[in-house]
């Protein structure tokens, strides 16, 4: 019963998201940080999805079991584990997409800034492998900070004169996903049905979800968009205090790490109008890197699209959070232009 009720809500969901039923292409993913707790969960959803042909799990540990836990799973992919820098090269060559949620995990009272020279450092010497081995994939940085991880990506590179904004990515789809989870708690619509624009970066003020342009349409008093703001906003501590230490937000990431992956091969597949949030390098505002919605493609980034109208409460939003955002950025690029 459990499967037949499980293929069926599938089925339709993947008709939702638009998959052909004809033929794809071959599409190989790399998961890197494969075994962590992001790491999992994402290497079974990406299983999951029938446009992955490939799916290459790395980690520096415990990715041979994860990868034949995974590939037991009656689905299109082939499934193969890489442990260690020495594998690195073949778990990334011939990659289409590349998911990075490798790095520690946060913890109560550490803030995403704590986490900073631990991930930095891992970053950094993926995306010189990727730099080397896979130049032309798309990169999903989930790894936070990611206000600050992204432009590090982009120093290394540039640095390895491989590096097109169009092909770099962070993945800011939790946001979203909370937002639209709290809007539609909120204003008592189906979750299904919502849609809700975030901009900005990917931690604390620089969030900034535009309920004003929410849909469907709930007319919200402004005592419930400031909550729902701050809540969106507050959404990964919120899981690290119920989790009392234990754990982060690791499963609903993945599951946005996921759909906005999907999103991605989407676009490369040619599907139109796939639309998602996600943090690139932008001119929308003065700052060289923001999120905003964007449209896929077969080369990645399509259009960054403008913010549209703000409420007033949106716009000091928006002012409030550059300087913070500004400061993140050009820490990642600092960090990365060190030796």
């Amino acid at each position: 019963m459990f499967r037949s009720v499980a293929r069926s809500a599938a089925g339709k969901h993947l008709l939702r998201r638009g998959y052909a039923t004809e033929s794809v292409p071959d599409r190989k993913v790399a998961v890197l940080g494969a075994a962590g707790g992001i790491g999992q969960p994402l290497a079974l959803l990406m299983k999951l999805n029938p446009l992955v042909s490939q799916l290459a799990l790395y980690d520096i540990a415990n990715t041979p079991g994860v990868a034949a836990d995974v590939s037991h799973v009656n689905t299109r992919s082939e499934v193969a584990g890489y442990v260690g820098e020495d594998q690195l090269k073949q778990a990334l060559e011939g990659c289409d997409v590349v998911i990075i949620p490798a790095g520690v995990p946060r913890k109560p009272g550490m803030t995403r800034d704590d986490l900073f020279n631990i991930n930095a450092g891992i970053i950094k010497g993926l995306c010189a492998a990727i730099a080397k081995y896979c130049p032309n994939a798309l990169v999903n940085m989930i790894s936070n900070p990611v206000n600050s991880t992204v432009p590090i990506a982009a120093e290394v590179f540039k640095k390895a004169g491989t590096y097109d904004e169009k092909k770099l990515f962070g993945v800011t789809t939790l946001d979203v996903v909370r937002a639209k989870t709290f809007y539609a708690g909120k204003a008592k619509v189906n979750v299904a049905d919502v849609n809700v624009p975030v901009v900005g970066g990917h931690a604390g003020i620089t969030i900034l979800p535009l309920f004003s342009q929410a849909t469907p349409k709930a007319n919200l008093p402004e005592e419930d968009i400031k909550a729902l703001t701050k809540r969106t906003q507050d959404g990964g501590t919120e899981v690290v205090e119920a989790k009392a230490g234990k754990g982060s937000a690791t499963l609903s990431m993945a599951y946005a790490g996921a759909i906005f992956a999907d999103a991605c091969l989407k676009g490369l597949n040619g599907v139109p109008d796939v639309v998602e949030c996600s943090f690139v390098q932008s001119t929308v505002t003065e700052l060289p890197f923001f999120a905003s919605k964007v449209r896929l493609g077969k080369n990645g980034v399509e259009e960054v699209m403008g913010l549209g109208p703000l409420s007033d409460y949106e716009q000091a939003g928006l002012e409030s959070l550059k300087p913070e955002l500004k400061a993140s950025i050009e820490k990642g690029i600092k960090f990365a232009n060190q030796n």
